[in-house]
């Protein structure tokens, strides 16, 4: 696992009406819509009670995001050499080992991690998919791509912890008391400072990013980046926060993580056998299924171990707010190998690979 996760210098690329334009389209069309429809419900004075936005929640990451994290990790490792796969599986089970152990040992610094790997996801994908895509000349130098990534993830965490608060607050207790009951409340005090200084430093950042990015050459590719930017901080600054993350996943990350798959598909060089190699059709398919159904399971049984062992499942929230919470802690634990296995220390290759 060697390399470059953050490739520089930046990618161009010309434009066509291609499916991955058509799904970068969809992506921006679906966040819009869910804000429009926040946006009107509020006009009309309704309020989205929690029980239902945790439903909403829940069908978002679970039925609709959760397989495309396992398909980028099986994309990454379709075509590359066996010991690679085998120290893969290992460091990435390590590493959830680690962070679970980082939870019950300090619960309150493990849901600031799980709050920096939803930052890192979004923004270091969402960089990948500009590469692929629409391009990033505008980003001219290493600190500037960092400060894209960290606008656009901090946008998943950062506008929500402003805009949000009180709903921030009561979930972040909940995955919390998953397990230690009440260790929050040593943070709590510092709560509505934190909230100022994180609303506001994002914002400083994501005017400096776009200003930035005009002063060094602007052009379409700023452009659809200044205007991703703006929608983003307008979509998590309008939908309620649980809504918002469970179909920002969905809608934006996968989707967009798609379109960069159809952007540099068949370019990744095969260092090993492909997994998928057969010479019928319905061998291949066979197999994939298999890999698939293989990999649930083995997500579902840490799901389950997880759940058998931490002190309060639920955090003592009701069933879909506790569903939630546990969700939140688990697809975290999850997703930081994800990240850094999967991206930081594979960095040629990656999940977000750009050629």
């Amino acid at each position: 696992m060697s390399g470059r996760s953050i490739r520089f210098p930046p990618v161009r690329v010309s434009l066509g009406w291609r499916p991955r334009y058509r799904l970068l389209a969809l992506s921006r069309v679906g966040l819009l819509a869910v804000a429009a429809a926040a946006v009107g419900l509020g006009a009309a004075g309704v309020t989205l009670g929690y029980e239902t936005q945790a439903w909403i929640y829940l069908f978002g990451m679970v039925a609709l995001n959760l397989p495309h994290g396992g398909y980028e990790h099986f994309a990454n490792l379709r075509r590359r050499e066996l010991d690679f796969r085998w120290r893969y599986l290992g460091a990435y089970l390590a590493l959830v080992a680690g962070f679970v152990a980082l939870f019950f040992i300090q619960p309150v610094l493990g849901l600031a991690l799980a709050i920096w790997v939803a930052v890192a996801k979004g923004g270091l994908g969402g960089v990948s998919v500009l590469d692929a895509t629409t391009g990033t000349d505008h980003l001219r130098t290493r600190p500037q791509r960092l400060l894209a990534a960290a606008v656009r993830g901090g946008a998943v965490m950062a506008v929500p912890i402003f805009a949000w608060p009180d709903t921030f607050r009561m979930f972040s207790h909940y995955m919390v008391n998953i397990f230690r009951p009440g260790a929050l409340a040593a943070v709590a005090p510092y709560f509505e400072v934190t909230r100022w200084l994180v609303g506001g430093g994002w914002a400083l950042a994501a005017l400096a990013h776009i200003g930035l990015g005009y002063a060094r050459g602007g052009g379409r590719s700023w452009l659809v980046d200044a205007g991703e930017t703006v929608l983003l901080g307008g979509y998590f600054l309008a939908v309620p926060v649980v809504v918002a993350v469970g179909l920002y996943f969905p809608l934006w990350y996968s989707t967009r993580q798609v379109a960069r798959s159809l952007a540099v598909d068949g370019r990744r060089p095969a260092e090993g056998p492909d997994l998928l190699e057969f010479d019928r059709p319905e061998h291949v398919t066979l197999a994939a299924g298999g890999l698939l159904l293989a990999g649930a399971v083995l997500t579902f049984l840490i799901a389950g171990v997880l759940f058998r062992v931490v002190p309060q499942p639920l955090g003592g929230a009701p069933l879909a707010i506790g569903a939630v919470a546990f969700w939140s802690v688990f697809v975290s634990i999850i997703a930081l190998p994800h990240v850094v296995v999967g991206s930081l220390l594979d960095r040629e290759e990656g999940i977000w690979f750009v050629p």
